[in-house]
């Protein structure tokens, strides 16, 4: 119990640190300790399973017992996703054209199944939106997960008794809780996919294909930084730096270790509690924003994809680019809350200028390889514009109602720091 304690003593963000360097030490050291990188599948597999069922019951549990008070804030937070993630695909499309990239391709990779167009890509969405939520859980389809929950949430809303909302509610607590251990557990599986990554391809991992990482990475700090900030200052007439940067500290910085933007729902609900948020409104708010805020997924897709076009000589135009851009909003709802989500996704925007499957493939190859730090920063990004535009939402309603923002954002309402 004294080494538990001890344990839970240290910050999580230092712990993570630890685990990391200790995985890379590991890694240039001795070439196959199984144990080690053992940690790490088991880790990224526990958030694959427990991540599809917490997103499933917290929407449920939420919307049974909400009341109609959402309203304009959640009107206003869905608006704030959806041109955000848009916008990121923009600035990935102008960052593109301002530093084009090339890839240098390996051998052919093969998928078994490579969608070849728009048309199907949506269709294929609101087929898995429709299909059975079971299966959807399962197989972790997030947006037939969320369509699902929100139907059965609604139902449950109108007929539930109080003490099967009861249930219900105490259910997601429980699933809530078992992330957080999860969660806690992070450093050991750290060290087990750092290990995993340095034993196997050296600290290359870290320097390999730089100017493309530069690219993303540079994106996305500029969606986090500039982007975001904006569309929150345009809500609030306010300075919004101080609520941007303190949930990318308490919920990107955790986001970025665990490269999974449903395992750090969690940590976005107790940043919410702590902002003095609205449980009923993040309660929904959060979960729908780890399966539709997806900025970090739209950059990937998009620079990626026009990678791909200038590594095969195809000219793409800027008016065509901005369509991918709009192509890669809407894919972006579609890529999972858990690593790697956006690669998969790149393929379909590939086929929108002819690229064939076999070269596509090997960019998605590619993807995983960076993937170690652009997945990471995505996720950060994603999970912390999560709570920042549900607070901006929340705040603009106070604002509306002739209550005074937190003291943090130079009003008068008093909330954690």
């Amino acid at each position: 119990m004294k080494l538990v304690k001890a344990y839970n003593s240290v910050s999580l963000i230092i712990r993570i640190l630890c685990g990391l360097l200790i995985g890379a030490v590991l890694g240039l050291l001795f070439d196959n300790l199984q144990v080690v990188s053992l940690l790490g599948t088991i880790f990224v597999g526990a958030l694959k399973a427990v991540a599809p069922v917490l997103v499933f019951v917290l929407v449920v549990s939420a919307l049974a017992q909400g009341n109609d008070k959402l309203d304009r804030r959640f009107g206003l937070v869905i608006i704030l996703y959806m041109v955000s993630t848009f916008l990121a695909s923009v600035v990935a499309v102008i960052g593109s054209y301002i530093f084009p990239q090339t890839i240098m391709l390996s051998e052919a990779a093969e998928a078994e199944t490579v969608p070849t167009g728009v048309g199907e890509v949506l269709s294929n969405l609101l087929v898995n939106m429709v299909g059975n939520p079971i299966g959807a859980i399962v197989d972790g389809r997030y947006i037939g997960i969320l369509f699902w929950a929100v139907v059965l949430g609604l139902a449950s809303k109108r007929v539930a008794s109080d003490n099967t909302k009861k249930v219900m509610e105490d259910f997601a607590n429980i699933v809530s809780l078992a992330v957080k251990w999860i969660i806690n557990l992070a450093p050991f599986g750290i060290m087990g996919l750092v290990y995993s990554n340095v034993s196997t391809n050296g600290l290359a991992i870290f320097t390999d294909y730089g100017k493309l990482l530069a690219l993303l990475v540079g994106c996305m700090l500029v969606v986090a930084l500039v982007i975001d900030p904006l569309l929150a200052a345009i809500v609030l007439r306010t300075n919004p730096y101080p609520l941007v940067f303190r949930c990318l500290k308490e919920s990107g910085v955790t986001a970025f270790f665990t490269r999974s933007s449903a395992a750090n729902i969690p940590v976005n609900m107790e940043l919410c509690e702590a902002l003095g948020m609205d449980k009923e409104m993040y309660a929904v708010s959060i979960p729908l924003g780890a399966t539709i805020n997806m900025d970090g997924a739209a950059i990937t897709i998009a620079v990626m994809s026009l990678a791909a076009a200038n590594t095969v000589g195809i000219h793409v135009s800027f008016a065509t680019a901005l369509i991918l851009a709009f192509i890669a909003t809407l894919a972006a709802c579609g890529a999972s809350g858990v690593a790697g989500g956006s690669l998969l996704l790149i393929p379909m925007a590939c086929s929108l200028f002819g690229v064939n499957a076999d070269v596509a493939m090997q960019v998605v190859a590619v993807g995983f390889i960076i993937g170690v730090v652009q997945d990471s920063v995505e996720t950060a990004l994603n999970s912390s514009g999560d709570v920042m535009f549900a607070a901006t939402a929340e705040y603009s309603q106070w604002k509306r109602d002739g209550k005074s923002l937190p003291t943090f954002l130079g009003g008068t309402t008093k909330v954690d720091i």
